[in-house]
């Protein structure tokens, strides 16, 4: 899942659990008691004392209130009276707020779901990836073909982890294609630095199939991408671009999230090597400068 995915939904967790706390904190005037034929009305905000009731056969039995409190017989009805159209009213309201509270106990534990960071993850599209595609092959010809990171990305759908790819901070002209069997994807000139450790495209080429889903489900958690040739997983594509000003993306509204395992990169300048994207990145020299080797520079005399 993508960092800017589970920011998001990080965001909402605490917009949904702030509004539970708002809403249902001290709202309930008449709140459940243990037993389900009996209910309980909670002080007010001055301190003054509540009466517990009994609803059976929608009689409103007090327990020793009169006495106690001194009521007489007027006050007690009117008590009574009130208490009855009270317990009408809120238990309707309680209704409603208990029907809301689910919605956004679901919400929240969606949310949760998302935002909690994860192991690689493996793409939830039950579609083969063999039956229908121009190149099939059998598992033990893809998986002596493909690297042991290529085969579990294009194959099993898996994930690589974020900033692994050698691929994800490639600037070069040239054309990015599946590792599998060679289908030109994605332009350099879509591609764009989105911070989430992937290499990310703004739009895809012909040979770019999208998983077809609902819309609900495209603007919230994405769709797959395959390889429109073999099958193979590339990623997913979530309708964000917007975020990012300045980037290809923000005018085409999509982020194609691709792992960088699933694709080779040709460059456009003759006599340059392809570039295996399951290659990890080239290591920068973290030593300090003042722990590096003095250059010497030789002088004539």
């Amino acid at each position: 899942m993508p960092l800017l995915s589970r920011r998001f939904a990080r965001v909402l967790l605490h917009v949904v659990v702030l509004f539970l706390y708002i809403s249902c904190g001290n709202s309930f005037v008449i709140k459940s008691s243990t037993t389900s034929s009996s209910w309980v009305l909670s002080p007010n905000k001055d301190g003054a004392d509540g009466v517990k009731f009994s609803n059976h056969n929608n009689k409103m039995r007090y327990h020793r209130t009169k006495k106690s409190q001194g009521y007489d017989d007027d006050t007690f009805q009117q008590s009574t009276r009130f208490m009855s159209s009270a317990s009408d009213h809120n238990s309707q309201t309680n209704s409603r707020r208990q029907f809301f509270q689910r919605v956004l106990v679901t919400t929240a534990s969606a949310a949760a779901a998302v935002a909690v960071p994860s192991s690689p993850a493996q793409a939830m599209n039950s579609k083969s990836r063999s039956i229908g595609y121009d190149v099939q092959k059998s598992e033990k010809e893809w998986e002596s073909q493909l690297s042991s990171m290529q085969y579990y990305v294009l194959r099993n759908g898996g994930t690589e982890r974020p900033y692994s790819s050698i691929l994800e901070g490639e600037e070069r002209l040239g054309i990015y294609k599946c590792a599998g069997c060679g289908t030109a994807l994605f332009d350099s000139k879509e591609k764009f630095h989105s911070g989430t450790g992937w290499p990310s495209y703004a739009r895809g080429l012909a040979g770019v199939e999208v998983e077809a889903v609902n819309p609900v489900q495209a603007s919230l958690v994405g769709a797959e991408l395959r390889c429109k040739t073999c099958g193979g997983h590339l990623g997913d594509v979530f309708q964000d671009g917007y975020l990012f000003v300045g980037t290809p993306a923000f005018t085409s509204g999509k982020r194609f999230c691709i792992d960088g395992a699933a694709l080779v990169f040709e460059p456009d300048a003759n006599g340059e090597k392809t570039v295996a994207g399951d290659l990890p990145p080239p290591k920068k020299d973290s030593t300090p400068d003042w722990l590096s080797t003095p250059k010497i520079t030789p002088t004539t005399i």
